[in-house]
């Protein structure tokens, strides 16, 4: 289906190359009217620009998947590790850490973790939109995968430390954890996701399902590191130290995309907008002046997007205020059977593996099928009638239940299907205004446009992850 004919006049050039099958821009300004171009065609576009080299056995494309991997693994890999925290939280780590007693730390841990991790990274986004012109992506990236891999080996040093007398100063350090990393990780996603709107289409899909395969592989690693390891402590020092080999990876992945002929074609103008270094002509086009502008003007890009970002706020508020702080305290009804598929793996299962396996599908759905387009209002009513999944989730069988005592889907297969919904929903309709708002700008504003929809995106989870909390109060 062809979705650039409703936006046709304000679409910068990588989303054209995309719908072309990635024709050269000269052909492809030729067919647009002279004011619609961010980027004059003239000499001053540098040769770079002007020939498209082939991205060769996909070797960048696997990088912004990576890259995608890498920028929600950390919060996946502290949200999935549910009985280690509920093993270092709970009142009986002196035993052998298979039947938790419950405390109050243990009970609201994931909401609370919810909001350690999302009100800090709001914070991150909005000074990754004013350094956009003022720090180098280079930098940005980099700083911020350190920062990740530094708090992560923190973590995975914690593993062997006997917290069981400092519950609350352990509880307290691993919400500040959090908090650095959440701050550090959305810094990294908002830089990478702005400099994969000078790519194709197809890069920008690439980093969005790699963030869902994230959340799969560390769901994965979960289950095994249950399955296999005899304490709780030697699967969670397997865990963590899985995440810190990932994170080095994402950082040799990223040194190495410079070194690529098609990453370079499409980064020259990431570079030249993230440091402000552009010609004469091309700040004129970009700003009507011969001065650089430090900070990208807001007015332009939200009058552009302001209904994009508004369905990707929506559509990760309603998936944060159930994922994980109540499905993943949705217990089987058959629990007391003893049996491991209803004790030690129906969460990890269904919650967790179900969630992010079904949320890879929606996102990579989206690279054979993106309707409803980019101008269309359908896609903000689908959006907004996902507000129908919370009420599901919170009458299956959460556990402890302390007000709302109804249960109204009792049997197993209900938090089978609604998290199979719940992901695939997110996936689909997050990833479509995820991937249409930085197209919808000119080119000299798709940079700043990927900030400004990571910000939609974090605020959602923000928001999201506050009303969790009230949710799970009110059960």
């Amino acid at each position: 289906m062809d979705i650039t004919e409703p936006v046709q006049s304000s679409l910068n050039s990588a989303y054209v190359a995309n719908a072309l099958d990635n024709g050269s821009e000269d052909e492809e300004s030729d067919d647009q009217s002279p004011s619609a171009l961010p980027i004059p065609k003239r000499s001053s576009v540098p040769l770079a620009v002007r020939y498209s080299p082939e991205d060769s056995y996909c070797l960048v494309y696997i990088i912004f998947f990576l890259m995608g991997i890498g920028s929600l693994l950390p919060w996946n890999f502290f949200i999935t590790a549910k009985h280690y925290w509920l093993y270092k939280l709970s009142n009986n780590t002196h035993g052998t850490g298979n039947d938790e007693q419950r405390s109050d730390l243990s009970d609201y841990f994931e909401s609370y973790l919810a909001i350690a991790s999302t009100v800090p990274s709001v914070l991150c986004l909005i000074l990754n939109y004013v350094l956009v012109n003022r720090l180098s992506s280079n930098v940005r990236i980099l700083s911020s995968l350190f920062v990740i891999l530094l708090v992560f080996v923190v973590t995975t040093v914690l593993v062997k430390v006997d917290m069981s007398d400092r519950r609350t100063e352990f509880f307290i350090v691993t919400l500040a954890s959090v908090a650095v990393v959440s701050g550090a990780s959305n810094l990294f996603s908002g830089s990478v996701f702005g400099i994969s709107g000078h790519f194709p289409m197809r890069i920008s899909q690439a980093l969005i399902s790699g963030q869902a395969m994230g959340g799969t592989l560390s769901a994965v690693a979960s289950i095994v590191d249950l399955a296999v390891a005899k304490k709780v402590t030697e699967s969670a020092l397997a865990y963590f130290l899985t995440a810190d080999v990932f994170i080095l990876l994402c950082i040799i992945s990223y040194l190495l995309l410079p070194k690529l002929a098609y990453s370079r074609h499409y980064m020259l103008a990431a570079t030249c907008t993230s440091s402000g270094v552009m010609s004469e002509e091309e700040e004129a086009a970009a700003a009507g002046t011969g001065k650089t502008v430090s900070i990208p003007p807001l007015q332009p890009i939200l009058r552009k997007t302001w209904v994009l970002g508004f369905s990707v706020f929506y559509v990760f508020f309603i998936s944060i205020m159930v994922f994980p702080a109540v499905s993943s305290g949705i217990q089987s009804i058959n629990k007391d059977s003893g049996s491991p598929w209803t004790t030690t793996y129906f969460v990890p299962l269904t919650s967790f593996l179900l969630y992010n396996v079904a949320d890879f599908c929606g996102r990579q759905a989206t690279a054979w099928l993106q309707v409803p387009g980019p101008a269309s209002r359908v896609l903000p009513a689908l959006v907004l009638c996902r507000s129908v999944i919370v009420p599901l989730f919170m009458f299956c069988n959460y556990q402890p239940r302390d007000h709302l005592h109804t249960v109204l889907f009792g049997h197993d297969l209900y938090p089978v299907v609604f998290n199979c919904l719940l992901g695939l929903t997110n996936g689909y309709l997050g990833t479509l205004p995820m991937i249409y708002g930085p197209k919808v700008v000119p080119r000299e504003l798709a940079e700043a446009t990927g900030v400004v929809m990571s910000f939609f995106l974090t605020l959602g989870l923000a928001v999201g992850s506050a009303v969790s909390v009230l949710i799970v109060h009110c059960i």
